[in-house]
């Protein structure tokens, strides 16, 4: 991985197709939430299924935790589409199989030249893009557990979220004189509420 990306770094906003072949990109995807991004090796790989069947059971409890989950893998467009429907993924899975992101972060599998695949790494990303934390999959132990995963989720979201401990001082003022911008959710409803009147 390049020596530029690393905790508190932000990471490069790639636009890729996704299974459905629509462009997405990260910074889209991601919103204001934190983001889990595997740099995945692909279809073949049992431990990318391994890996992606674990994320998968866990989603529901991503998915409440306003958390956001992109994959990126090498794989064409329908080999693509098999390997999120196999593994019961819900969330985007994007497809490079003109390797840009394995080129631009120096990330090339040389040991597996038949189908050169990125080395997989998982990115824990607070939003902006900026990486918190990042795990190497070479070996299928260096990836994170979801026991990983709550970790730096919880620590991320403590980080960014203004509303993390209700009890900090100001907030219940803030509240009850009607300013929500604090508190996740609130500020967008506010925001709209505004917008509209």
């Amino acid at each position: 991985m390049r020596s530029d990306i690393a905790p508190g770094a932000t990471f490069p906003d790639y636009e890729l197709p996704d299974h459905e072949e629509v462009p997405r990109r990260l910074s889209e995807l991601q919103g204001d939430d934190p983001l889990i991004l595997t740099l995945a090796r692909g279809h073949y790989c049992p431990k990318e299924h391994q890996q992606h069947l674990e994320l998968a059971a866990f989603y529901p409890k991503i998915a409440v935790a306003y958390t956001k989950v992109v994959t990126i893998a090498t794989d064409e467009h329908h080999t693509l589409q098999e390997f999120r429907a196999s593994v019961g993924a819900q969330w985007p899975f994007l497809s490079d199989p003109g390797r840009i992101v394995q080129k631009e972060l120096d990330i090339a599998e040389y040991t597996d030249p038949e189908h050169d695949p990125m080395i997989p790494y998982t990115l824990v990303l607070k939003p902006g893009l900026v990486v918190h934390s990042i795990y190497n999959g070479y070996w299928f132990w260096g990836r994170p557990s979801v026991v990983d995963l709550w970790h730096d989720l919880r620590e991320a979201s403590a980080e960014i979220r203004p509303d993390w401990d209700l009890s900090a001082p100001g907030l219940r003022a803030a509240w009850e004189s009607g300013d929500v911008t604090s508190f996740h959710g609130w500020d967008r409803k506010a925001a709209a509420a505004a917008g509209g009147a």
